[in-house]
């Protein structure tokens, strides 16, 4: 799965303050992700992450 720092992660379930969007802050092994509504951060496996992601939201503009 092609995910890079600064794509935004629809996941499969909603975050408990209600947001479904993570923002990628690192990847690796380990995907660091930040919640898109309330901020909070969390750190975990990269196998983890993906097998939850359900669209990954990219800004092409930037990337050109």
């Amino acid at each position: 799965m092609d995910i890079r720092v600064g794509d935004r992660l629809k996941m499969k379930k909603a975050h408990p303050c209600g947001s479904s969007e993570w923002l990628v802050l690192r990847i690796g092994a380990d995907f660091r992700l930040r919640c898109c509504g309330c901020g909070h951060e969390v750190m975990g496996a990269r196998s983890k992450f993906e097998r939850n992601v359900r669209a990954v939201l990219r800004d092409d503009a930037a990337d050109a």
